[in-house]
């Protein structure tokens, strides 16, 4: 049994800088030039946001599993992620992202499993593990 998976795309220019990007079965999103570059556009998901997403979502999904695997019970999941995107040397890269989850749980038990547990999606991350960018974790786990 093979373990590749393809995930297949598409992308149709619209008008101006913008496109609309799908994949069968899914719900069809607007795309752009972000706002900062000449020609861009506000309020539409630029590569640049899906880059720092797809790094985000996946650590979110990797602690999903891992988190059902260790009947983890926890109350919440929340994350906010910054991509940077800066000059090195000639080029515009996609330099860092900072990945903010904040985990609740009910005690503190949980609290050290769930610490553990994101640490161990952080490892794991496929997409992540993917990227040039450096990406870092910086967790909180609450006890409510």
């Amino acid at each position: 049994m093979s373990v590749a998976h393809t995930y297949t795309t598409a992308v149709e220019w619209t008008k101006e800088k913008r496109a609309a990007l799908s994949s069968k079965g899914l719900p069809t999103i607007e795309v752009a030039t972000p706002a900062n570059f000449a020609g861009g556009h506000e309020g539409i998901w630029s590569p640049e946001h899906l880059y720092t997403a797809s790094a985000e979502i996946c650590l979110l999904t990797t602690f999903l599993s891992f988190a059902e695997r260790a009947k983890l019970d926890f109350l919440s999941y929340r994350s906010e992620a910054d991509g940077v995107l800066d000059k090195v040397e000639k080029d515009l890269l996609m330099t860092r992202i900072t990945i903010r989850p904040t985990i609740t749980v009910s005690s503190e038990e949980e609290r050290v499993e769930a610490l553990k547990l994101i640490e161990r999606s952080e490892r794991y991350c496929l997409i992540s593990n993917s990227m040039k960018s450096e990406v870092t974790v910086e967790a909180t786990v609450v006890v409510k």
